[in-house]
């Protein structure tokens, strides 16, 4: 049986880290590192090819065996077993599965994004700022297959433990790029990629519009919308008619909706 080395300290600087990493977006960037929680979370991370730098486990809700089983093909990780108490402490959740680890975060630039098929189709989302909201798209993206994720002006880092706790993982399962407005326009302009832009204004029905190129789909935030950059530089403005007393949905129910057709024109 593997031996590990343990932790039972609260005041380990170790676990002080892991602390400031869960809480504090600079310290995330400034290391490279972030936080994840759950065993579906880390099986997704190293599908995704996410280097592990250390992992801690709690034997007392998680399983030696399972463990050494998660991390067979992550040889350089550091597996470390700590106390129940040190593990409530540092635990995002309140329902938990004994496992979290420090994981190597990825550069998610524009230059990185390459896609595997001719006509991609792509979501694009502008300043989004609730976690909630984030992971929604994400999950999204990863049900339809998206052939990429951008995010224009974000407003948090990907490795919010919100965003990856709401998207379940996704984060790690859809190519992401981020970057600001300008950029993105040029970056689609030059890989000719049509953008439909979620708009109430010189719009056409989201079902009238025929997704078959290369298209991107782009939604803003529920209270401002997209700003002027995307909408003078739209292929075409969408709408999905509202047949209520509101004008507007949740953004990632808005965008399934939008992808799915998109989708269902492609089959």
């Amino acid at each position: 049986m593997n031996t590990f080395k343990q932790i039972t300290s609260l005041q380990n600087p170790l676990i002080k880290k892991t602390l400031v990493l869960k809480d504090k977006s600079r310290e995330r960037k400034k290391s490279g590192l972030f936080v994840l929680e759950g065993v579906r979370e880390l099986q997704l991370a190293l599908k995704g090819n996410y280097s592990i730098e250390t992992l801690f486990f709690c034997e007392n809700l998680i399983s030696k065996e399972t463990v050494i089983n998660l991390t067979k093909n992550n040889t350089t990780a550091e597996v470390i077993e700590i106390t129940l108490d040190v593990y409530q402490k540092i635990a995002y959740r309140a329902t938990t599965e004994g496992v979290m680890a420090l994981v190597k975060s990825k550069e998610h630039n524009l230059d990185s994004l390459h896609f595997s098929t001719k006509k991609p189709l792509i979501l694009v989302a502008e300043a989004p700022e609730k976690p909630g909201n984030i992971g929604a798209l994400l999950r999204t993206a990863d049900a339809a297959n998206l052939d990429a994720v951008i995010i224009a002006n974000p407003k948090t880092d990907l490795y919010n433990p919100n965003i990856i706790r709401s998207s379940v993982g996704c984060v790690f399962t859809n190519k992401i790029a981020t970057g600001n407005t300008t950029e993105i326009i040029a970056f689609l302009k030059e890989h000719n990629i049509a953008t439909y832009c979620a708009a109430l204004t010189a719009s056409k029905a989201y079902t009238k519009v025929d997704y078959a190129e290369s298209s991107a789909i782009v939604v803003g935030t529920e209270a401002t919308g997209l700003s002027n950059e995307w909408l003078n530089n739209s292929t075409q403005n969408i709408i999905i008619p509202m047949e209520g007393q509101i004008d507007s949905m949740n953004v990632s129910v808005a965008a399934a909706i939008v992808i799915f057709e998109a989708k269902r024109q492609r089959s």
